[in-house]
């Protein structure tokens, strides 16, 4: 055989020489070393710290909106509902909150329905899983046409899954 020939492996000498050259290359060098668990521990760590930024701001944002609230602001959600008008003209606005409980033991939850439209209100029940009951208009003070006045029943009570709640609008 000449060295021109083809070898029965089917390469040419340089080829042949190479896989040779980068076989004994690779088995005399050591395998990388992976540290696995530090690297889950980083990871795990980045998470609980990503988790713990974001609910860090939602507290801050969900603090902002309450004081934002409570001293009258004039956010567009705030805005909408007369709060502050119908307690400084005497009504009762607690009358347009609901407690429901969803009965997965994490206790009630109030929802305030003071001044949103009835589209928003009937979607709001269908979420809840309320039943929409009677629905009446009555003359209120300080609230916008068509908006929600009262719900009954309504807090103190507490309303569960598939209860019955009548809404009152107001007139103008």
């Amino acid at each position: 055989m000449s060295s021109h020939d083809q070898r029965s492996s089917g390469c040419t000498p340089f080829e042949e020489e190479l896989i040779n050259a980068m076989n004994d290359f690779a088995h005399s060098t050591d395998s990388p070393a992976f540290d696995t668990t530090g690297m889950v521990h980083r990871t795990r760590r980045r998470r609980a710290t990503l988790i713990a930024g974001v609910a860090t701001a939602l507290i801050v944002a969900g603090g902002g909106t309450a004081l934002a609230s409570m001293t009258g602001g004039t956010s567009p959600t705030t805005a909408e509902k007369p709060m502050t008008t119908a307690t400084t003209k005497g009504s009762d606005y607690k009358k347009a909150i609901l407690l429901l409980d969803f009965g997965k033991g994490g206790g009630p939850v109030a929802v305030d329905f003071t001044g949103t439209d009835l589209r928003t209100t009937k979607g709001q029940f269908l979420k809840a899983g309320i039943k929409l009951g009677t629905i009446l208009k009555t003359k209120s003070p300080g609230c916008k046409q068509a908006t929600v006045v009262e719900v009954t029943p309504h807090a103190p009570k507490i309303v569960k899954t598939g209860d019955t709640v009548n809404v009152k609008l107001c007139a103008g």
